[in-house]
């Protein structure tokens, strides 16, 4: 077996085996068998990039074996500088997810980390399918276990939210798997991506898959003004759900725009760049204003990452090497940041059962190493320099000012946008004197909770401090995506 398929199926191996425990007096060693699988997945990944090689553009680690023949369909595997780190990134999100819930998931311990092992498995799988109909299963796919955590162990609302994400999702991906069908029909019964690339196509057929591929990716981003299904979701999510949605699964939409609308479409792509950076805009700005009036702390941040991921969008569409590379960078940063902040929420909510700002109020004097971590996720959310959140912007804002200096400003008027809410809302739950009996209560994290938290710091700050072994890998693979997306595919 491959070291892709051993990232794709080791934890999906695991979370089936937790399935098959069964039973709530098991949860001790349901716990255990969870942690193992989420640091083998993890540790599994490790060699995808110790034996990358940086200098290629090309597919590595590639895997190929028939699976429906008759209709040409492959199991087919690959990645290259674009996707090479998600892999990595899903696994050690999976793993802090589960150190997360190990004292705060009490009922159907087995059903809820299997899901999240599944989950991480399915979601590798997309980042490594190189087939249409493979990458196609394993985005749908994701949406089952998600849909499950979500309406299982999410809040009062969970069933609303589950049905909102799953139709919103599900609605879009229809559109793909027509267009899908008729790349398929086009390439002469093909379903590989990387021959689909290079398949000349009119722009009558261009225009129509890349608003079908817009239709599924552009949800999942989500961007706006298709976002509305997100928010709902973060708040009625269990903490480990808004997490891995927030750190992996809103950027499986961002890379089907790198892996299908823009090389398979790219005078689409080129024609409609103004609608895509205009609605990047629009999310970065507009958005940005909404989550400075949020009382919940989880919408809040869910608005946040409707803002950060705006960046991303606007970075990919102003077709440079700094805006692609740093919209990359600004789906990883953004993995490492959000997901903090979704668990730093988490940790008072399992303490005072409360989301609202209004509910606390001087936490940094019963919490302060809490409080510690808190901060520095919280100016990473901002754009401060030496934390991961500044890179990627940064690169964007360049390309974007390189590109056109009025598109430039707009974006960097979000760093203003997202200190504010950031920082507003810092300042309201964790600083000033103790606002409530509840808060004076309160006691500091033990060491379950400091590691989890010290794993999210380490990265922030490495990716802030030292992006180059980032910036390396994708280099040769973002040179070559965007030599590919500058030539046109109309038929001579």
């Amino acid at each position: 077996m491959g070291l892709l398929s051993l990232a794709i199926w080791t934890p999906i191996f695991f979370g089936a085996v937790l399935l098959a425990l069964g039973r709530d007096d098991q949860a001790r060693a349901v716990r255990w068998i969870a942690l193992i699988g989420a640091l083998v997945s993890f540790l599994v990944t490790i060699p995808v990039y110790t034996r990358f090689d940086t200098t290629s553009a090309a597919m590595q680690f590639a895997e190929k074996a028939p699976w429906i023949e008759r209709f040409n369909v492959n199991y087919a595997l690959g990645v290259d500088g674009i996707s090479l780190w998600f892999v990595v990134l899903t696994a050690f999100i999976t793993l802090i997810v589960v150190i997360s819930a190990w004292e705060v998931i009490t009922e159907r311990v087995n059903q809820y980390m299997g899901a999240f092992l599944i989950l991480s498995g399915l979601m590798i799988g997309v980042f490594c399918a190189l087939d249409g109909i493979l990458f196609y299963t394993f985005f749908e796919a994701t949406l089952i276990p998600m849909y499950l955590i979500i309406g299982v162990w999410g809040g009062p609302n969970k069933i609303y939210a589950a049905f909102k994400f799953f139709l919103y999702t599900l609605l879009g991906s229809l559109l793909m798997l027509i267009a899908l069908i008729y790349l398929y029909s086009a390439s002469q019964g093909s379903f590989d991506i990387l021959a689909w690339h290079k398949l000349p196509l009119p722009m009558s057929a261009q225009t129509l898959l890349f608003f079908a591929f817009f239709a599924a990716f552009a949800v999942k981003v989500p961007m706006w003004p298709v976002h509305t299904w997100l928010p709902d979701v973060h708040v009625e999510a269990p903490t480990g759900g808004s997490a891995v949605l927030a750190a992996i699964m809103l950027k499986l939409g961002a890379y089907g725009f790198l892996r299908f609308s823009m090389p398979i479409a790219p005078d689409a792509a080129h024609e409609y760049a103004w609608l895509m950076i205009g609605l990047s805009l629009v999310a970065v700005v507009y958005v940005g204003l909404v989550a400075m009036v949020q009382q919940d702390m989880k919408k809040l941040v869910a608005y946040s990452s409707v803002a950060h991921m705006g960046f991303v969008t606007l970075g990919f569409f102003i077709f440079n090497d700094l805006g692609v590379q740093g919209g990359l960078v600004q789906m990883i940063a953004h993995g490492f940041v959000s997901g903090a902040m979704f668990l730093c929420i988490g940790v008072l909510y399992d303490r005072v059962h409360s989301r609202q700002i209004a509910s606390y109020g001087g936490v940094v004097n019963t919490m302060p190493n809490f409080t510690a971590f808190a901060l520095l996720f919280a100016m990473a959310n901002c754009g401060l320099p030496a934390t991961a959140g500044f890179v990627g912007e940064w690169m964007v804002i360049l390309g974007s000012v390189k590109a056109n200096f009025w598109i430039g400003m707009v974006a960097a008027s979000a760093l203003i946008w997202g200190a504010g809410y950031t920082l507003w809302m810092f300042k309201r739950v964790y600083l000033g004197p103790v606002a409530n009996d509840h808060v004076r209560e309160l006691t500091d994290i033990g060491s379950r909770e400091f590691l989890m938290l010290a794993l999210l710091a380490v990265a922030v700050l490495y990716m802030g401090l030292y992006p180059k072994p980032f910036t390396d890998v994708m280099g040769p693979s973002v040179t070559e995506f965007l030599k590919h997306v500058a030539t046109s595919k109309l038929p001579a």
